[in-house]
């Protein structure tokens, strides 16, 4: 007699549930204990997984806890994929939905910014374009021009302090948070994470450029802040390595970066 599949990854996750029917080692016996040992081993890996890959809520809420909450939250939310690495996407919402966790809203927050330093880590590799090219475009060519960015470009907005929690709970000596929401962008510019934090207009200047032109881009931002610094903003992105194209206007094949 098979094992259903379908029972077995049930059982897998709720040690509550009987042992899926056809359960028999090598000899034919019966496999109970072989699978309650299987079953613990599965939990506490993705346990361990969820820790390493939310340090900072572990440490907001303490070891003991977060593993207790973690286990509940692995039994809900099975991986749906073999790569660990990006498991837990769901996370956040079951954050704000956890009761226990109800007097901390800033969690979400939290976990949705460790979620996307894994996205920006593990995003595919680019190419950014030679700066020195921009002197080769006329800024009104390059004001009306689009701009393809980088995968490993991540941005963030909170009504919590999200980048100052991070930082006070990985960095040493970083200064504490104060009341306030943030933005943070995220790039890569070599092989490790940047994180730093921006202004409204910034945000919304670099959300806006990803499928709009400079110019319209540069308007937008301009209605949410009269301070606005256009050169500071496009610093930022040049920095951070995340312009790999640059398609100006009444050039039929745009501007490439350079490719290996």
């Amino acid at each position: 007699m098979s094992v259903d599949q379908t029972d077995f990854i049930n059982a897998l996750l709720d040690p509550n549930r009987a042992h899926p029917k056809g359960l028999v080692d090598p000899f034919g016996r019966f496999a109970g204990k072989r699978f309650d040992v299987y079953r613990n081993n599965v939990v506490a890996s993705l346990i361990d997984a969820m820790q390493i890959a939310f340090p900072v809520i572990n440490k907001l809420i303490g070891d003991v806890f977060f593993k207790t909450m973690a286990g509940i939250y692995v039994r809900k939310h099975p991986p749906s994929s073999p790569l660990l690495m990006f498991y837990g996407e769901s996370f956040p919402a079951f954050l704000e939905g956890f009761k226990h966790v109800a007097d901390l809203p800033y969690l979400a927050d939290v976990a949705r910014l460790e979620l996307a330093r894994r996205r920006c880590y593990h995003a595919a590799d680019t190419v950014p374009i030679d700066a020195d090219m921009l002197a080769d475009i006329a800024p009104e060519a390059l004001m009306a021009s689009t701009f393809t960015l980088s995968p490993a470009l991540e941005l963030l907005s909170s009504p919590y302090p999200i980048f100052t929690i991070w930082n006070v709970n990985m960095i040493e000596d970083a200064p504490k948070p104060e009341a306030g929401g943030e933005f943070v962008l995220l790039t890569r510019p070599e092989l490790d994470v940047e994180m730093q934090k921006i202004d409204h207009a910034t945000h919304i200047f670099i959300s806006t450029l990803k499928t709009h032109t400079l110019e319209q881009a540069y308007d937008t931002a301009t209605r949410v802040s009269k301070d606005f610094d256009l050169s500071n903003a496009f610093n930022l992105l040049l920095k951070g390595k995340v312009i790999t194209k640059i398609i100006a206007i009444g050039e039929n094949n745009g501007i490439h970066s350079q490719h290996p």
